[in-house]
């Protein structure tokens, strides 16, 4: 995780990389590889572009990740609302003008996939399901894992990372061993 000059959060998984290029009209952020997510800081005076490959992803104060794969570029916004354009191909013949497309509108709850070899208008846009949106997101939860591990002990685990705090009072249900893995932050499941 680290914090931009701006404020935004970033949660980077395993192998992603970014860059940040602030001016004083657009806060924009390369992603050279991998998945981010990003919790923006509100600006409508300063927007906030993330450019993975040739896909731009705008906002203005929202939540969302953006996963730079292979062969296509993957939004899913968990707060507010985002738009997504491409940029020219390197390969356009030099001098010739192609007209920039439209964006797409992507809002919470959604994710959208863009080909990199495709034009825009064969994204694919659909509503990602919570459990999905969670499943995919995953990464930037810790997971606990307990095997005959007391559940007092589970318990002091849990605690450290959520605001919602368990208490035992019951010393015999405190010595029951429990088994499984957890999302750190995921006291329901627990």
């Amino acid at each position: 995780q680290l914090t931009l000059s701006d404020g935004t959060v970033v949660q980077l998984n395993t192998g992603g990389e970014v860059t940040e290029h602030f001016t004083t009209a657009e806060r924009r952020v390369l992603l050279t590889r991998g998945e981010a997510h990003f919790a923006v800081t509100k600006n409508p005076a300063r927007p906030f572009v993330v450019r993975a490959g040739n896909v731009d992803v705008r906002a203005v104060g929202t939540a969302f990740s953006v996963d730079f794969g292979q062969s296509t570029v993957e939004v899913l916004v968990t707060e507010g609302k985002v738009s997504v354009a491409t940029t020219a191909r390197k390969s356009a013949p030099a001098g010739a003008t192609q007209p920039m497309p439209e964006p797409l509108f992507v809002d919470a709850g959604h994710g959208l996939t863009v080909l990199t070899s495709a034009r825009p208008e064969q994204a694919e846009r659909r509503p990602v399901s919570d459990a999905d949106l969670q499943s995919r997101l995953a990464w930037r939860s810790p997971r606990l894992e307990f095997s005959g591990t007391p559940l007092i002990e589970a318990i002091a685990l849990i605690n450290r990372h959520n605001r919602v705090q368990f208490i035992i009072e019951d010393p015999e249900l405190a010595r029951t061993r429990v088994s499984g893995i957890f999302g750190a932050v995921n006291t329901d499941a627990f």
